[in-house]
This record gives structure tokens, sequence and C-alpha cells, in this order.
């Protein structure tokens, strides 16, 4: 009896947990996934690791948002122009890989540092944070409070949103470029994955993507006249 009484506490526990796809480069891992991580490698908006493995469940921390939403908004071209001299940032000596990002995100105020001229390069960003920021690049659109919670009724888990990101999310939303759980929860406070910014990146390529033109229709002198 004991070891069925094991098998199913085992059962129960894994149940607990949300199921993670890994994906490696564009293998088998869906066609939404897989799609939105080609996309995004293309663009060059994002790389693979050295294996070759895109590895979409790993976390992305602070350094590696700077870094992508210079890439994806072009933030460089702001940058002269917002604030030309360096700023101080106590934790992210010239040195660091992402120095260059992390100074235009500051100076262009798509991201902001801390206390004591402090930037956390290497903490983890919740889905709220990551959004909410994407969306300060994107730029915010000032809905009112109720169109806010109108947009963000649908979702089961939209009380758990931070107030701060509640207007940025919902500007997320309406663009398209929201991906949720199979409940259609947004799971604000979970952690950003690299999966989660294939995702939106791949959803804001395509919103850049140049609508056909409309046709014109040719008219002719021949034409009958309408009584």
């Amino acid at each position: 009896m004991r070891p069925l009484l094991s098998t199913l506490s085992l059962v129960l526990l894994l149940q607990g947990f949300p199921v993670i796809v890994q994906a490696q480069g564009t293998e088998n891992t869906g066609d939404v996934a897989s799609t939105a991580i080609q996309q995004v490698i293309a663009a060059n908006l994002m790389t693979n690791s050295a294996d070759g493995n895109f590895y979409p469940e790993r976390l992305m921390n602070r350094a590696e948002l700077a870094s992508i939403l210079v890439k994806a908004f072009r933030l460089n071209k702001q940058e002269a122009a917002n604030q030309p001299k360096s700023i101080t940032v106590a934790d992210v000596p010239r040195s660091h890989w992402a120095y260059q990002d992390i100074q235009t995100v500051l100076k262009t105020d798509v991201m902001k540092g801390y206390r004591g001229n402090l930037f956390f390069p290497n903490q983890r960003v919740t889905r709220a944070e990551a959004l909410a920021i994407f969306a300060q690049a994107y730029g915010v659109f000032q809905f009112s409070d109720d169109v806010v919670n109108e947009i963000l009724a649908p979702y089961p888990d939209a009380n758990s949103i931070p107030t701060w990101a509640r207007r940025a999310i919902a500007t997320v939303i309406t663009e398209g470029f929201i991906n949720t759980d199979a409940q259609n929860n947004i799971t604000p406070l979970r952690p950003m994955t690299r999966g989660d910014m294939a995702y939106l990146l791949s959803k804001y390529l395509q919103r850049q993507q140049k609508q056909p033109d409309t046709p014109v229709v040719p008219t002719t002198t021949d034409s009958p006249q309408l009584p």
C-alpha cells in the first residue's frame, strides 16, 4: 500500500507545478512558440545561447531586458537628444556587457534606476515589470480607469496586477502583444521568461510590418453618368 500512496503523492505534487515547454532553437515546441522564436532571432532582437539552444524557460534579468528594448525600439537613436552625458551607475561598470544599453534605457527614461545610483542588472523581472517597461518604450495609451478595468475584466487574475502596471498592461493587451496561460491568466507576478519575451516581440514585429496600401479604383471619363 505504501508504494501506491507514494505514487499518488508524487502525482499530486507534480500537478501543483506549471507545465513548462522547453524549446531548443526552433525544434518541436508548438507552432506559435517556434515561429515567435524564429522571428525574434531573424530580427536580431534575441539570440540563441552558445550551444545553439534558445532556452525559452530561462528567466530574464534587467540587463537582458534593457538590451532587447534598445534593439527593438532603436533607443540609441534617441539617446543623444535626451542626455548625452554618461549616467553614473554604481553596479554597472563600463566593463559590463550591457553597459551601453543600460545607459541608453536610463537616458531615455524607458527604465529607471534605484536609490544610490544602482540598476541591479542581474535582478529578475516579473511579467508585470517587463510588460510595463515594454509599454513605456512603445507608448502607454492614456486609457481612463474605467476603460482599463474593462480591458482587464476578461482575465481571471486581473486583480493581481499591481496598480502601477494596469494601464501599461491594458495597452499591451489592446495591441495584441499579451500571452496568457491555459486559463487565460496574465500571471503578472510570475517571472518573465525568454519564451514570454519572444512571444511579445514577435507580435510587436508583426504590428510593425507595413500594411498593404488600399487599392485605388480607377475611374475613366467614359463611365456612364448616374441619373
